[in-house]
């Protein structure tokens, strides 16, 4: 008994820390923030665990018994908690933090019922010093078994949403156990087991039609047809279409519909690539989905391109996938363009190579571990890849909705040591939207484009390098890599739009 319920600590332990990282993950893909997101979840749930080991002192009989229902609850609240937290995103969007933030306590409450309890369970079998020892070390290394196992294995590869279900089981399945050790000593032994064989048939039922509950969610959140919806370790990957319309969404946010995309991507690709007949080599970070390269692959001279975007699964899809792959033309199959899947940082720190042009066509920079792909810190790694009359276009978020963002990332170019020449382009999909050529010189727009474009001109080129008042440049901090001011910039001006 001693050491089954030992290891009944190892499984607790492992389910506990599970519902905390699902809660903050999933609160970070629809809310964005990652730190904010997990700080204020680990946050709520770690003093709703001291709350539920206060409130255990008034527990005095029947120990097993309350054991048993714990678990149960854990296991019912902790494993549909995921589902519960998308179904209240897609339906009740303005009362997501009070779910959200009320399922974390519950279910820390309960999970911090669970240690004390098991202790005063095996008291009797252990000396107390033995005893203390022992469940912590355990209760530990379940935590450290999940915090391995959530980021590689679980998250990646069943999803949140069934690997909450999944630990829900091990919950009830601990409950299951828990009876079977102590029947002999307890008259209701078989009601408690019934009751657990009706838990554990919820959450198995949960975890089969997974796909189904988070279809459910998603088709209210997503206005036309999902075609396609999958969760990588970076983030979650939704296709949706009506008629030729063609969506993609990361986490939520629309990158692109094939309506207008191409105004999005020419503009990135062709005022600096326009002036660069000298350009042989190009490296495109971000850029994923293939849109930026299929522009590039336009100019002839260019001999090869180095695309670099964390998510394999992305490129995959924008490769493999027909409906995708016609969109970028199949520039991502291109023997012209080698496709790295790594992080950008990481990479252009490790990589000597020099490069004619640069595109940078990331994410907004809408939590930190984007904002340091816009810090003072990367550009001088950018500018040390330029050669020596390269350039580097970055796509910088809108200069009318953000502002502040949008000359802070042209303050921090600048620190970086680059000469900046901001632009602007009209996207119906996104608005105005900002882009920055930045290189060694003074930047001069192209006479003409040397390939086919359908929206830009060198007329309308021209209108695009001036900013009107409500768009002009504002003081800003610089965005380093210790404070990250570029987040909070962010979050402020998209959060007044988003009001």
């Amino acid at each position: 008994m001693r050491h089954a319920l030992l290891f009944s600590v190892f499984v607790v332990a492992s389910c506990g820390l599970a519902y905390e990282l699902i809660s903050a993950a999933l609160a970070s893909y629809v809310l964005g923030d990652s730190i904010t997101q997990f700080s204020t979840v680990i946050g709520t749930y770690l003093v709703a665990m001291g709350v539920g080991s206060w409130l255990s002192r008034y527990i005095a009989r029947a120990l097993v018994v309350w054991f048993v229902q714990v678990e149960m609850l854990v296991g019912l609240i902790g494993g549909f908690s995921a589902a519960i937290l998308f179904l209240a995103f897609a339906h009740v969007n303005e009362a997501f933090r009070l779910v959200l933030y009320g399922t974390v306590s519950v279910t820390g409450v309960l999970v911090g019922l669970e240690i004390p309890l098991i202790m005063r369970i095996l008291r009797s079998e252990i000396d107390f010093r033995e005893l203390v020892a022992q469940v912590l070390s355990f209760d530990y290394l379940g935590a450290l078994a999940v915090s391995i196992l959530f980021p590689i294995v679980l998250a990646p590869h069943l999803g949140l949403m069934r690997t909450a279900f999944l630990f829900g089981v091990l919950n009830v399945l601990v409950a299951l156990w828990a009876i079977r050790l102590f029947r002999e000593t307890h008259s209701g032994a078989r009601a408690l087991q019934a009751q657990g064989v009706l838990a554990l048939a919820a959450l198995a039922s949960g975890f089969a039609f997974s796909d189904r509950l988070t279809s459910l969610a998603e088709e209210s959140i997503y206005a036309d047809q999902i075609v396609y919806a999958d969760s990588t370790p970076y983030q979650r990957i939704v296709i949706t279409r009506w008629r030729d319309d063609v969506r993609l969404f990361l986490n939520g946010n629309l990158q692109f519909s094939s309506r207008d995309e191409y105004r999005y991507h020419e503009a990135l690709v062709h005022p600096a690539l326009a002036t660069l007949p000298q350009a042989r080599r190009v490296l495109i970070l971000g850029g994923g989905d293939g849109m930026a390269a299929r522009e590039v692959l336009k100019y002839p001279q260019v001999e090869s391109i180095t695309l670099v975007d964390l998510d394999a699964k992305m490129t995959g899809l924008f490769r493999n996938n027909r409906l995708l792959a016609d969109l970028n033309r199949g520039a991502l199959a291109s023997p012209r363009l080698t496709v790295v899947n790594q992080d950008a940082f990481v990479w252009l720190d490790a990589n000597p190579e020099v490069f004619d042009l640069v595109l940078i066509d990331f994410p907004d920079p809408s939590n930190y571990s984007l904002g340091k792909l816009y810090s003072s810190a990367f550009y001088r790694l950018l500018e040390k890849r330029l050669s020596a009359r390269g350039l580097a276009v970055i796509q910088a978020t809108s200069p009318f909705y953000a502002r502040k963002s949008f000359w802070c990332i042209v303050a921090t170019l600048e620190d970086a040591g680059l000469r900046t020449a901001p632009y602007h382009a009209y996207v119906p999909s996104f608005g105005e939207w900002g882009y920055i050529v930045a290189g060694r010189g003074a930047f001069a727009l192209p006479v003409s484009f040397p390939v086919e474009t359908r929206y830009l001109t060198t007329e309308t080129l021209k209108a695009m390098f001036d900013f009107p008042a409500d768009m002009a440049r504002v003081p800003v901090e610089v965005n380093r890599l210790n404070s990250q001011i570029l987040v909070r910039y962010f979050e402020d001006e998209w959060r007044r739009v988003m009001r």
